[in-house]
C-alpha cells in the first residue's frame, strides 16, 4: 500500500541515498583500497539550511566509507546508517525513535534499490540522472544530476515551501 503523497511543506525528515545522490555515483580507490567520494559543497549547505528550519536530514547507504562517516560529522547529521541493506526497515526504526510519519519523510534517491524506499516515503524525489523506472517513480525529478547540486536543490525547494506557508 502506498503513502498518500504530501506537499513539500509537511515534510519534517529529509532522507538521502548517497552513491548517485550526494556523488556522482563514481568510486574512487586509492592504493589502499579505501574509496574516496566527492560531496559538492551547496548541497552540504542546503543541508545545514534546512537543519536550520527545523528538518530532520537522514542518510541511508547501502555502503559503508569513512569519508561519508567524516561528512555527516562536519554536516551535524546525527541520523545516519551505512551498510544499509534494508532502507525501508532503517527508515521505521528511524520514523519511530523521532515520532514521525512515512508521510513526513521525503526521499532522494538515483537507483531501482531504492524503489521500496521510493513507496514508502510521503515524498520521493529522483536526481536527473536517475534510472528511467526510479524517475518514472518519483513525484518530483531533480534538474541537477546526483553529486552536482541535486541535494541542494532539494534542500532550496523544501526551504520555499516552509517561507510559502509563513
Amino acid at each position: 500500500m502506498t503513502t498518500a503523497r504530501t506537499p513539500l511543506d509537511r515534510i519534517r525528515l529529509l532522507v538521502l541515498d548517497v552513491d548517485g545522490v550526494m556523488t556522482d555515483g563514481r568510486l574512487y580507490y586509492g592504493a589502499g583500497g579505501e574509496v574516496l567520494k566527492v560531496f559538492h559543497v551547496h548541497d552540504g549547505l542546503g543541508i545545514k539550511l534546512v537543519m536550520d528550519a527545523g528538518v530532520k536530514v537522514s542518510i541511508l547507504s547501502g555502503r559503508t566509507s569513512e569519508a561519508l562517516a567524516a561528512r555527516c560529522r562536519e554536516l551535524g547529521i546525527e541520523h545516519y546508517e551505512q551498510g544499509c541493506d534494508d532502507k525501508v526497515a532503517a527508515l521505521d526504526r528511524l520514523l519511530e525513535r523521532l515520532r514521525l510519519t512515512a508521510a513526513d519523510a521525503l526521499c532522494v534517491v538515483d537507483d531501482t534499490s531504492d524503489l521500496p524506499l521510493m513507496r514508502k516515503v510521503g515524498h520521493a524525489v529522483a536526481v536527473a540522472d536517475a534510472n528511467d523506472e526510479v524517475r518514472r517513480a518519483a513525484d518530483r525529478v531533480t534538474t541537477a544530476r546526483g553529486g552536482h547540486g541535486a541535494v541542494r536543490e532539494v534542500c532550496d525547494w523544501l526551504l520555499d515551501a516552509r517561507k510559502s506557508r509563513a
